[in-house]
């Protein structure tokens, strides 16, 4: 026994761990006391995401929820929670991951986060080419509310005839700051009246001591009154007279850009001959052409506009009184 425990050599603790070959490669075995005596890793810091962050002050101050962490937790994955001893439910948001309290149809909403998705802002209006952002509102003004829309009035026809014949002079703003000035001189387009107007007459037509139009164009003027008054005797009325052409129903061209719209057309140069062998003066094929697109015989606003298409349904609900249907055949019985 002596010997025996004479050859046996005495067991030091060893220092470090051996390696060992595992199957899966060389690890080392770490012994209980080391990882007793090993500090512990300091944890990853977990950022909140802007769902879960703490709601503002001004928020919560409105708001009644649990402050268990395990609530806020699955919160954002319930549909809806009902308290136990009440029957208020509690709805978080699909969102943002906020809490929405319902109790007597009164809604708090606890965390207002922004839409991902603004609202619809609604662009500036499309109008025809010859509307820009820096033309005169009452201009504006007419081109949405008058410009292109079918008149069968006989003054409001006459008084479109001589503002088109007034465009080789004036531009349409002009025209239209003079518009009341133009209806007071000329008895509101009464044909009737006009058409007696004499010489001394006509030269007192001015406006801040100057003559409202040239000598040439107030002539003219008189002279298509009485021609007015002859179509009216022919054809029942002056409106008859000028839809007779396009079968009174208004053309629509329907143009894409403004380079497209013409100034004068084959259908003007047809009414401009007609009219001139009635007794009409300054009633050329562009005067004619710029008549026909103010008095809504035709349709030239641009397709994108946005008044091509009213202009269209106004055209199409447009009642006929029994006075139009006599007046379309001039001859009927």
């Amino acid at each position: 026994m002596s010997v025996v425990t004479k050859l046996r050599s005495p067991v030091k603790p060893m220092a470090e761990s051996r390696a060992i070959l595992c199957s899966t490669g060389n690890r080392f075995r770490v012994s209980k006391t080391e990882i007793a005596t090993k500090k512990p890793q300091q944890q990853p810091r977990v950022t909140k995401s802007p769902a879960a962050a703490k709601p503002d002050s001004s928020v919560t101050s409105n708001l009644t929820a649990s402050t268990d962490d395990s609530y806020s937790s699955s919160s954002s994955e319930r549909s809806s929670v009902k308290t136990k001893n009440s029957d208020k439910i509690i709805t978080p948001s699909k969102r943002t991951g906020s809490v929405t309290k319902l109790n007597n149809n009164v809604v708090a909403v606890a965390v207002a986060v922004a839409e991902d998705i603004s609202p619809e802002i609604p662009g500036p209006v499309k109008r025809c080419h010859w509307i820009t952002p820096n033309s005169d509102p009452i201009y504006v003004l007419f081109h949405d509310e008058e410009w292109g829309v079918p008149v069968r009035e006989d003054k409001k026809l006459f008084e479109l005839l001589v503002f088109s014949q007034a465009l080789a002079e004036f531009s349409w703003p002009s025209i239209l700051h003079k518009r009341d000035a133009f209806r007071k001189l000329f008895e509101d387009f009464d044909p009737l009246a006009i058409a007696q107007f004499t010489e001394k007459r006509l030269m007192s037509l001015r406006v801040n001591g100057c003559l409202i139009l040239s000598e040439q164009k107030l002539r003219a003027i008189v002279d298509n009154a009485k021609s007015v008054l002859k179509v009216k005797q022919e054809f029942g009325s002056f409106r008859n007279y000028c839809w007779r052409f396009v079968n009174h129903k208004p053309l629509r061209n329907g143009y894409r850009y403004g380079r497209q719209v013409p100034v004068k057309s084959p259908k003007a140069e047809n009414i401009s001959k007609d009219m001139m062998q009635r007794g009409f003066r300054c009633v050329g094929p562009t005067v004619i052409y710029s008549f026909l697109q103010v008095s809504g015989i035709v349709n030239d606003h641009l397709a994108g506009c946005f008044r091509y298409q009213e202009c269209n349904v106004e055209t199409e609900i447009e009642p006929k009184s029994p006075e139009t249907e006599t007046e379309l055949d001039p001859h009927s019985p």
